[in-house]
């Protein structure tokens, strides 16, 4: 199930390919981080994971904060390292995820 969830997502958003992505050089690597900007509840990892996976098995992703953690406002909660063009082209598709299923989490907790 997470896996279509990500493939149909990732075919609606990349459907036309990715621009921007395709200006940064196909070696380049990247590290960066999700930060939480209000108090939630964090629901999604899988889908955020299988994104990744599916885009580049390069992708690292340590994780911050426990599925089902109460989150506060600037809390780290993961860190990405991996190719730069992957990074960029799920970066959309993996935080609707996270947003959408964190914000419904949060709303019945």
């Amino acid at each position: 199930m997470v896996a279509d969830d990500v493939a149909r997502a990732l075919a609606e958003d990349l459907r036309d390919g990715d621009r921007t992505a395709a200006l940064v050089p196909p070696d380049q690597r990247l590290a960066t981080r999700v930060i939480c900007r209000e108090t939630a509840v964090l629901a999604g990892h899988p889908w955020f994971d299988e994104t990744f996976r599916q885009l580049d098995a390069d992708i690292r992703i340590e994780w911050s904060a426990d599925e089902a953690s109460a989150l506060r406002p600037d809390q780290e909660v993961c860190r990405l390292e991996g190719p730069a063009r992957a990074l960029l082209s799920g970066e959309r598709t993996a935080l609707n995820f996270l947003q959408t299923l964190s914000g419904t989490a949060t709303r019945a907790r």
